[in-house]
């Protein structure tokens, strides 16, 4: 037994009580109230004679990510298939949550549910967590009384799009390491060692090869202006991301250079793609409206461009056109795409052939991420390669004629 009780201007607190009924049997559960006077006052109404009363230890967790969600989702699917109340697989999920933030976050979920709100009203509430998405398929499976089936669905779903994700990321995330490992490793050789090469060749006191002189003069300028290229390129790329997430302009301009970047730029239209059209069959199987699941398709996409062309094909389809067609006019979408779009909207089975595309770009994304991570290992190491060999033989020019200067 759980009761919420807001009050305005009043911080609240979980707590954790127990008391005896009107039959004298001892119950347990969990309160947000401002203090113990208003626990016991609430549930002095509801017929319970409080004993104890302790106020939860806030425990500060780690951030709630994507894929905690799409963990509790596909756990509280099972338990609700395995016949397991609704508030019940809250309450042993939430408890057995290894993360403080998400275990805060279930017991909101909950109480608002055992207050008489609807669960996808309770998810509504906390938007940074559930989206749209997640809230409509929610409320269309509450609606037709199949929510067990569409959690299922929608867990499937939010693991295929964090798989799609995590490879995407995976692919990228490498060779900027390396970069940046390579980019720490090259100032320290500028700011450490140079100088040190440098004292010993100024004793020679003879003239030094053009390369070791262009090096050199690099390092000097490291050792001197070394806080502002640090400076400079972290907070230039600090504030480079900040416009990039919160200016639409610049997300548009990224997204648009990003898709035309060889080889990555295909990989990246292809995982869109993919998520694209594995988040309309999913809202379409589960009997929302097609124009309205556009509504959550072109966000789910991960593309401002996409997004973009995604309201188009819901304003086109809107006013009658075909799916199919306003997605041809739309530039942006693959033949096979078009073709089993067609062939789905023709036989009434746009939800599996949606399906299928989103399978075969899936294995597309799978197919590309293995081929580049084999093909950039080479690449990367014949960079820096030639980036520190070319430092290191500069080097040892001077050294190299060393018998001709004695």
């Amino acid at each position: 037994m759980a009761t919420r009780v807001a009050a305005k201007g009043i911080k609240d607190f979980v707590f954790e009580w127990e008391g005896k009924d009107r039959n004298g049997k001892v119950v347990r559960g969990e309160m947000r109230a401002g203090g113990e006077t208003q626990v016991q006052a609430t549930l002095r109404r509801q017929g319970v004679l409080m004993t104890k009363a302790k106020k939860r230890r806030t425990r500060s967790g780690k951030r709630i990510k994507p894929r905690d969600i799409a963990i509790f989702t596909r756990q509280l699917a099972t338990m609700m298939k395995a016949g397991v109340p609704l508030l019940q697989s809250f309450d042993i999920v939430g408890r057995g949550n290894p993360n403080p933030s998400v275990t805060k976050l279930l017991n909101e979920v909950r109480m608002d549910v055992e207050t008489g709100t609807s669960l996808s009203a309770a998810f509504r509430r906390h938007p940074l967590y559930f989206n749209a998405l997640y809230c409509n398929l929610v409320e269309a499976g509450e609606t037709a009384g199949i929510l067990e089936s569409l959690l299922d669905r929608l867990a499937t779903y939010m693991e295929k799009t964090e798989a799609i994700k995590s490879k995407i990321k995976s692919a990228l995330v490498y060779p900027i390491a390396v970069m940046v490992v390579a980019f720490v490793v090259v100032s320290v050789i500028m700011i450490f060692v140079i100088p040190a090469f440098k004292e010993v060749f100024t004793s020679f006191g003879a003239d030094l090869p053009t390369p070791t002189l262009m090096v050199i003069a690099v390092s000097e300028f490291f050792v001197q202006w070394w806080w502002l290229i640090f400076g400079g390129l972290f907070g230039g790329i600090y504030f480079f991301l900040e416009a990039w997430k919160r200016n639409e302009r610049m997300q548009m301009f990224m997204d648009r250079l990003l898709l035309k970047v060889p080889v990555f730029g295909e990989l990246i239209r292809k995982s869109v793609i993919a998520r694209w059209t594995r988040t309309l069959s999913t809202m379409f199987a589960a009997g929302v409206p097609l124009v309205e699941a556009l509504d959550s398709v072109g966000g789910a996409a991960g593309s401002s461009v996409y997004k973009l062309a995604t309201d188009k094909v819901q304003q086109e389809v809107s006013t009658g056109t075909s799916l199919t067609a306003a997605m041809t006019n739309a530039n942006l979408f693959p033949s096979m795409v078009l073709q089993m779009t067609a062939i789905g909207e023709e036989s009434g089975a746009l939800d599996h052939m949606l399906g299928k595309a989103a399978d075969f770009y899936e294995a597309e994304v799978d197919e590309m991420v293995a081929g580049l991570s084999s093909l950039m290992e080479p690449i990367i190491i014949v960079i820096l390669g030639t980036i520190i060999g070319s430092i290191v033989i500069s080097m040892y020019l001077p050294i190299f004629k060393l018998g001709q200067v004695v």
